[in-house]
């Protein structure tokens, strides 16, 4: 599984093209902004895209949906408490195929209510979930610091501490992370009970 990392627009957003390279088929994850980049990753590398999955509703994670779909003619997937437009709807547990290759969906609200990471092949995509050294906001409608406690806490915490962190933002020291680096260094992952990390959360 080929990662395909480009950071788009002024809010230093990551873009994501994942390839299997055994088939050339591969996905999009949360295109944003400068699509001629992704158009350019796509034709070079002569991929076809199955499917646009998006982290998450924020619009600069969704943006460039509807042009990808109509240069890929590939179906958009998010997850069932998205009230954005799309085409399948996936929910925890659920796996994202495309040719030899798969991504577990795991719902992670916090962020949004319709937060998904997807994890595979020793990485894991985590949206707005977790970044490099911090986490998403939870002050947007439908966030919640109680949801993602329980996101961190109840199913990023458990892991496999290898996996390689591909976050939505480019907002860290790094542009990947692992999780277990994550565990150590990210304040936010430090082990605390709920009711601190409310008040951390302000």
């Amino acid at each position: 599984m080929k990662v395909h990392q480009i950071q788009v627009g002024n809010m230093q957003n990551f873009s994501y093209i994942i390839e299997d390279e055994d088939t050339s088929e591969s996905i999009i994850i949360d295109p944003s902004w400068d699509l001629i980049e992704l158009e350019m990753i796509i034709k070079e590398n002569n991929l076809k895209i199955k499917y646009i999955v998006n982290t998450h509703h924020h619009f600069d994670h969704t943006l460039g949906n509807e042009a990808m779909v109509e240069s890929t003619k590939a179906p958009i997937i998010q997850h069932e408490n998205s009230e954005l437009k799309h085409d399948i709807t996936v929910k925890d547990g659920n796996f994202i195929e495309f040719g030899n290759s798969k991504l577990k969906v795991l719902h992670t609200p916090g962020h949004s209510q319709d937060s998904i990471c997807l994890i595979g092949d020793g990485k894991i995509f985590s949206g707005d979930t977790l970044f490099v050294g911090n986490c998403g906001r939870i002050d947007l409608p439908g966030g919640s610091a109680k949801d993602l406690y329980h996101s961190l806490f109840d199913v990023l915490h458990n892991l496999d501490e290898n996996l390689v962190l591909y976050s939505g933002h480019n907002y860290g020291s790094s542009e990947t992370s692992t999780l277990g680096y994550e565990k150590i260094t990210n304040h936010v992952m430090q082990k605390r009970t709920e009711q601190q990390f409310l008040d951390m959360m302000g």
